[in-house]
């Protein structure tokens, strides 16, 4: 047994962890990160964002080939799933291999393990081999992440049914499938397989799909899962899920009972808190072990701080980087960056894309803010049609009055990078945040850039 001390722990090393650790680390204090894992980048790198989207690309590249002539005499036209899956074994490796590099050249100790708080300033850490490391420190990071929720009563050890994890570990290509959980991780799912053209259903608990988006994107995207040929059910829950030899029978409270090769399990994610020792600190965690904190990341133990997806909502990879520099630049000088938590972006990959940054037409009536819109229709843009993605909009949020820019929505083909131009307006000061911004610059024609001309000039025909 070995112990050691540091000025800062960082526990976990996803993007949460890692932003954290360098920002420690830039300013001159010791940092050790411990991961569960063998190899840096959380659950980020290695289950859930990176996989995921690599595989939605290939997917794509997959489809767009399929019409290609001639594609399908090809011995390779018809790839299992397992292959297509693989096809982010590269991307991973090669993100692992960068990141690795980050905390070597900042001399941050990564520790292999599981950590457990002994006291408020010390953990000890179990290693693979049984060896245990304790560690001290000053202060802690915790950037443990997240996994897929699991319900007691369902068996997951069952071969067809599956989490947002371990579907990546599926070999061969469903004929049908359920998808139980309408969020961003279902219907991000969803539409992939419908891509492949694997016969869906879509259970939503809720009444409409992706609520917290403007109203208009989520019906443009519940109208292009229809016509892409998904069944999506709303307002239904789950009664009991039977594993059968040859598929999944979902029996919901409904009555209805739905059968398919196979079951996706997509209905939220549980906080990675559990057997940290927290609890005996006094550290209060909620019913989906998401750790409580407060505006600057502090738990109820002041030199614990927590970030990422164990504190829940907004659960995103570049939310979590974010909140890592936040906690660590108010561990380290004592003050609070609120810019870091202001108008992030959402990035949803479903098929097209939506993004989304600043405020809802749902949330701008509710407080009597004036406001108009402005819309540019993607099969309206030569870039568009010469790239044959036609399916999408933007839509630019503004106030009447003074034409300041509110909020900016986008739906469609690379949605995630187009609306990092409104959000970057968004954040400018005074005059430079407004409509006249687009108006009066001139884009590059073609491109998918000129959305946002297009879009203002409608907004101001609307007011003038």
């Amino acid at each position: 047994m070995s112990s050691r001390a540091f000025d800062v722990i960082v526990i976990g090393s996803g993007p949460g962890g890692e932003g954290a650790a360098m920002k420690c680390a830039k300013e001159g204090r010791s940092v050790c990160v411990v991961d569960m894992r063998h190899q840096v980048g959380g659950a980020c790198t290695h289950t859930a964002t990176i996989p995921s989207k690599a595989l939605r690309h290939a997917i794509q590249r997959f489809v767009e080939m399929r019409h290609v002539p001639g594609f399908r005499a090809s011995p390779d036209a018809q790839p299992s799933f397992g292959d297509l899956t693989r096809t982010a074994s590269s991307v991973i490796a090669r993100q692992t291999d960068m990141r690795q590099t980050f905390y070597e050249r900042n001399k941050v100790e990564v520790v292999e393990g599981r950590a457990r708080f002994l006291d408020p300033h010390t953990v000890e850490v179990g290693q693979p081999k049984g060896a245990i490391d304790v560690l001290t420190a000053k202060a802690f990071i915790i950037a443990a992440g997240s996994r897929p929720y699991h319900p007691p009563d369902v068996d997951f050890s069952h071969p067809r049914v599956y989490d947002s994890d371990t579907i990546l570990g599926m070999e061969e290509m469903p004929q049908s499938m359920i998808v139980y959980g309408a969020g961003v991780i279902g219907c991000e799912w969803g539409s992939m397989f419908r891509m492949l053209g694997v016969k869906l259903n879509l259970i939503n608990t809720r009444d409409k799909l992706l609520s917290f988006l403007d109203d208009e994107i989520v019906d443009a995207l519940a109208y292009h899962l229809r016509d892409m040929g998904c069944l999506i059910r709303h307002n239904e829950e789950y009664e009991r899920v039977e594993g059968q030899d040859d598929g999944v029978v979902l029996q919901l409270k409904s009555g209805k009972k739905i059968k398919a090769d196979v079951l996706l399990w997509a209905n939220g994610r549980t906080g990675n808190s559990n057997g940290m020792g927290l609890e005996e600190l006094g550290i209060a965690i909620d019913s989906r072990g998401n750790i409580k904190v407060n505006e600057a990341y502090q738990t109820s133990t002041p030199h614990i701080y927590a970030v990422g997806d164990v504190v829940g909502f907004p659960s995103l990879a570049s939310a979590a980087y974010d909140q890592g520099r936040f906690a660590a630049t108010h561990l380290v000088e004592g003050r609070l960056e609120t810019k870091l938590v202001e108008d992030i972006p959402t990035g949803i990959y479903t098929s097209p894309e939506i993004s989304s940054v600043g405020k809802t037409e749902r949330e701008l009536t509710k407080a009597g803010i004036p406001y108009e819109v402005g819309h540019a229709q993607f099969k309206s843009l030569a870039r568009a049609q010469i790239t044959g993605r036609t399916v999408g909009m933007l839509k630019i949020l503004f106030h009447r009055e003074t034409l300041e820019l509110l909020g900016v929505h986008c739906f469609g083909d690379n949605a995630s990078e187009i609306i990092h131009i409104g959000q970057a307006i968004m954040s400018q000061e005074g005059k430079a945040n407004t409509l006249l911004y687009f108006v009066n610059t001139t884009f590059n024609y073609p491109t998918m850039a000129e959305a946002y001309r297009v879009a203002a000039l409608n907004g101001l025909n609307r007011v003038f």
